[in-house]
């Protein structure tokens, strides 16, 4: 396993969805994956948190919500203090990245797919 246990935010049983696509992807490529939505469920083994407690940790946070609907997971993400927060493309939030930097947490404008294709992630 990879040391970069990734939290998917926005996870989906639905296997058309990016957040899946990229739980799948992120097993395949080693990394140690838990996942968050608002429907509970499985993505290849993984269960979908509907509140995420006791999560530890954290490397990286990649994000498939959108902007207004962020919000609700600021604090939340802070406290996990990841090393990084992936926003990939429909997800950009200044006043959230802002943050995050102004918090010593790396942030990535990137699509987590591309990232893994490109072995750079």
């Amino acid at each position: 396993m990879s040391d970069k246990k990734t939290l998917v935010l926005g996870a989906s049983t639905n296997a058309y969805r990016y957040s899946n696509i990229a739980v799948k992807k992120l097993l395949s490529f080693g990394h140690e994956v838990v996942a968050i939505g608002i429907k509970s469920g499985r993505i290849e083994g993984v269960e979908i948190q509907i509140d995420g407690e006791n999560i530890e940790r954290i490397h990286t946070v990649t994000i498939y919500i959108s902007p207004k609907n962020q919000h609700q997971y600021y604090d939340y993400i802070l406290n996990l203090s990841p090393y990084r927060v992936l926003f990939n493309p429909g997800t950009i939030n200044i006043a959230f990245m802002t943050l995050l930097g102004k918090n010593g947490i790396d942030v990535v404008e990137a699509c987590t797919l591309v990232m893994l294709s490109a072995n750079t992630y």
